[in-house]
Formats: C-alpha cells, sequence, structure tokens
C-alpha cells in the first residue's frame, strides 16, 4: 500500500474547486455561450488532472493545473466575457487553482535539510 502524500490534500481542494467551477454556470446563470463553454471544459479537466494527481501522482499534473488556472484568469479576456459575473468566478477560481499548484510544486521541490546545511 502506498504512503498518503501530505501534499495531497492540496489535489483534494483543486479538486473541490473544479466541481465548484463545473457548476457555477447554473449556480449564477452565466449568460455568455463562451463563458459556460469554457469554465465548462476547464473545470473538467481540473477536476480529472486532481483526481488523477490523487490516485497515481506525476509531477506533469500538477504543472497542468498551474496553466490550467493562469487560463482561467485570462480566459474572459481572450473570449470576450469581460465585465460579467463568470468573469470574477473565473478569476477567483483561477487565482485559487494557481496558487494550490504552485504551492504543491514548491512543497514537493522545497528539501528544508538541504537549505539548512552548513556551507
Amino acid at each position: 500500500m502506498s504512503r498518503w502524500r501530505r501534499e495531497a490534500v492540496l489535489d483534494i481542494y483543486s479538486l473541490m474547486v473544479g466541481l465548484f467551477l463545473f457548476s457555477s454556470p447554473w449556480l449564477f446563470a452565466f449568460t455568455s455561450e463562451n463563458a459556460r463553454i469554457d469554465i465548462w471544459a476547464t473545470s473538467a479537466l481540473i477536476a480529472a488532472t486532481s483526481v488523477l494527481a490523487i490516485v497515481m501522482f506525476s509531477n506533469w499534473e500538477e504543472w497542468l493545473n498551474l496553466l490550467l488556472g493562469f487560463w482561467l484568469v485570462f480566459s474572459p479576456w481572450a473570449l470576450g466575457f469581460t465585465h460579467t459575473k463568470a468573469m470574477h468566478i473565473s478569476i477567483g477560481a483561477g487565482i485559487v487553482v494557481t496558487f494550490m499548484a504552485a504551492l504543491e510544486l514548491w512543497l514537493m521541490n522545497y528539501d528544508p535539510q538541504q537549505s539548512s546545511a552548513p556551507r
């Protein structure tokens, strides 16, 4: 049996953000078709990569979530749904996903023993 990674909790949080984001077009009644399709597709990818990271961890899953988070932040301007509820939800969720992916990448690569070793 594999050992539980301490960083896996961040994948669970990313999964929850993905599920919230997937339901947000219904919860907030998005009017833009571009926004609905983009948020559904992006949130499905975030949820899928989060599940994959929980089940069988690989470094590329966090990099993909980092890119998807950046996409959520910039997609309102790229797809033309600025100044809408969808824009605010997309940017907020994108910041959270980007932060969690970056934090997990940092936690995986940070070695406290190496930084405290005498020079």
